[in-house]
């Protein structure tokens, strides 16, 4: 295992939560957001609307900014972010999460929580040396974050569109040559 659940989770939903962003934007309902909510269990509290919505979308950048930084610059967004939220670090255990850490009290909104949450997460990663499992998609026309959590490290697109698209691609070059 190379990072705790709750650290390869909160990874993964912060990609999926940035890449929402990159080229046609997934988030635009607060539907969409309960999809969030719903496939990462990311927090028990929350106004369900359409201001949260927008909060959660004004982040994204934030989090882009964190996961596609070199490890010193990472360091230092992690030590803003966690200084400016006002961190209240708590062991807690819910749904069906055993024992974890959150960064703030219960009561923060829920894009503080996304923030802090990606901010302790990041600490696992630059504390392990591990920025190499992210990536910009090899896609030349995304700039979707890449997550790599494979142990030959082999993943180099954003998404299966993205990979499917250069698989065809590839495909349609190799059949012009012949």
């Amino acid at each position: 295992m190379l990072f705790t659940d709750d650290t390869t989770t909160m990874l993964q939903a912060a990609v999926v939560l940035v890449n929402s962003a990159v080229s046609i934007d997934t988030l635009t309902e607060v539907e969409d957001l309960d999809q969030w909510y719903a496939a990462y269990i990311h927090t028990d509290h929350r106004a369900a609307g359409r201001q949260e919505l927008e909060s959660v979308r004004a982040i994204r950048p934030i989090l882009y900014e964190l996961l596609s930084s070199d490890r010193d610059t990472t360091a230092e967004l992690v030590n803003e972010l966690l200084a400016e939220s006002g961190t209240t670090p708590q062991l807690v255990r819910h749904g069906p999460w055993d024992w974890h850490l959150h960064g703030v009290a219960t009561d923060a909104s829920p894009a503080t929580r996304i923030v802090v949450d990606t901010a302790m997460a990041m600490i696992d990663v630059v504390r392990d040396d591990q920025l190499s499992r992210f990536g910009i998609c090899a896609d030349e026309h995304c700039t979707g974050i890449v997550l790599d959590l494979s142990r030959n490290r082999s993943r180099r697109f954003c998404s299966t569109a993205c990979g499917n698209r250069n698989a065809v691609a590839a495909y349609r070059a190799r059949q012009a040559k012949d």
